[in-house]
């Protein structure tokens, strides 16, 4: 007797076949220059055939999409989710977000002039970060908040601050919210 066709299986091992594919790229990414993330070495990463990627993505486009919308998802989950005037809870979402993904967005910051994806990418997580800063400081801000006191907020939680005091200095990271709450409360503060 044949056995039946069983739909549900094949669509769990297609999506675990693209869950690695997507692993693969970004892999990829943060291992180095975006010009490495190639066809052939997706496929390599992935323990499937070129042919296989293009099937689950399409292009490399499409692996680069697909990572774009993970690591969306993951920032909305680590930042987007705390009370509006919570400093230290959206300071601590921050920093689970740079733990995670601050290396991958450093690597992106230093193609971004040369390389469109890296560049539109940069772009898009500029303006997420401050539309951030606004939802998350803006019950202590004032009405409508000048645009020197936001920009001193955003540059008292930028990548690059806890790229200083993370990697450069050695902080660790009850350390770094301890300096970008100091930061973030003076501003929050000023008459």
């Amino acid at each position: 007797m044949p056995r039946p066709y069983d739909r549900t299986r094949r669509a769990a091992a297609a999506a675990t076949t693209t869950e690695r594919i997507v692993d693969s790229a970004e892999r990829l990414l943060r291992q180095g220059p975006l010009a490495g993330l190639t066809l052939p070495a997706v496929a390599d990463g992935a323990g499937v055939t070129v042919q296989t990627v293009l099937r689950h993505m399409g292009s490399r486009e499409g692996c680069l999409a697909a990572v774009r919308d993970r690591v969306a998802a993951r920032v909305q989950a680590q930042r987007g989710t705390s009370t509006p005037g919570d400093v230290d809870a959206a300071l601590a979402g921050l920093l689970t977000h740079y733990e995670t993904d601050g290396t991958l967005v450093l690597a992106l910051l230093a193609q971004a002039g040369h390389e469109p994806w890296a560049g539109q990418a940069v772009a898009e997580g500029r303006t997420w970060h401050q539309a951030w800063v606004q939802r998350c400081f803006g019950p202590a801000l004032p009405s409508p908040a000048p645009q020197d006191l936001l920009d001193a907020l955003v540059a008292a939680t930028d990548l690059y601050l806890w790229r200083l005091l993370r990697l450069d200095l050695g902080r660790d990271p009850d350390q770094v919210h301890a300096v970008m709450r100091r930061l973030v409360l003076a501003l929050l503060e000023r008459p």
